[in-house]
């Protein structure tokens, strides 16, 4: 059996375990049904993910030029603070802007290697703690737009890494803790702005669990630019990272863009 298309991050469902599928053009794989199965992975060209052209992918799906050009990238997805719709100034399209800024946003703690601090929009719990890996995630405020979101994490960012190590995370090294506990703490750490914000429903703490049969010990990472043609048994999935019985893993959302062949 093959499925062959272009590679986008993998559509997740919250269960246990969490569903994984990726979608191509003429198909929907579940990856849980390839667990303890030998696949080959085969990369056959490009796609820019915005133009559609068959242009070697630069960064995020995106050929250089729509990279330095789309809205869709702007500085203010990685550093939220940097928004600046609800001013009404544009960076690089102001009614996409408005349209992704200008809605609910969370700041969250979530628990994989270390305790990580991060920003998502609302309509994106629990899917982003899921891409990350993260074991547990609970919010903190629910604010009404990205750059306020943004100025949290930017202060909560003295007391919490807003990175993940994907080695520890793959290999299952999580840190155990008690994410309620420390919410409460940090309370009195936020900006004053976002303090009527502060949530305090028990139900936005989320536990998740993978499909993984067992952990490696060490792990080494997919290039499918140097290695075009990989075969292997997969034996987990964790954010949206493909993991093999010799260790190797393999990051989907970095190869967004790509056009593979998946053969079973």
């Amino acid at each position: 059996m093959q499925f062959e298309g272009l590679l986008k991050k993998m559509q997740t469902e919250l269960g246990n375990p969490i569903q994984y599928f990726g979608i191509f053009q003429q198909d929907v794989l579940n990856y849980n049904q390839l667990l303890n199965k030998q696949i080959e992975i085969q990369h056959t060209g490009y796609e820019c993910l915005n133009c559609g052209k068959q242009k070697k992918i630069f960064r995020q799906g995106f050929c250089y030029d729509c990279f330095m050009s789309s809205p869709a990238v702007g500085d203010w997805i990685m550093r939220p603070e940097l928004s600046t719709a609800h001013l009404d100034i544009e960076d690089r399209d102001l009614i996409y802007e408005k349209k992704v800024q200008l809605q609910p946003h969370v700041v969250y703690l979530a628990a994989s290697s270390d305790i990580k601090v991060g920003v998502t929009r609302k309509t994106q719990v629990p899917i982003r703690w899921i891409d990350q890996g993260a074991s547990s995630a609970i919010s903190i405020v629910e604010v009404p737009n990205r750059y306020l979101a943004g100025i949290t994490e930017v202060h909560l960012k003295n007391l919490f890494t807003d990175k993940t190590s994907w080695q520890k995370m793959l290999k299952n090294e999580v840190i155990a803790t008690d994410l309620q506990e420390i919410k409460n703490s940090v309370k009195s750490r936020l900006p004053e702005e976002v303090l009527p914000y502060f949530t305090t429903d028990a139900t936005l703490f989320y536990e998740m669990h993978y499909p993984v049969l067992y952990y490696p010990q060490k792990v080494s990472s997919l290039n499918l630019e140097k290695t075009a043609v990989f075969t292997g048994k997969l034996i987990g999935i964790k954010g949206q990272y493909l993991i093999f019985e010799d260790g190797t893993v393999f990051n989907i959302r970095t190869y967004e863009g790509y056009r593979v062949k998946i053969s079973l």
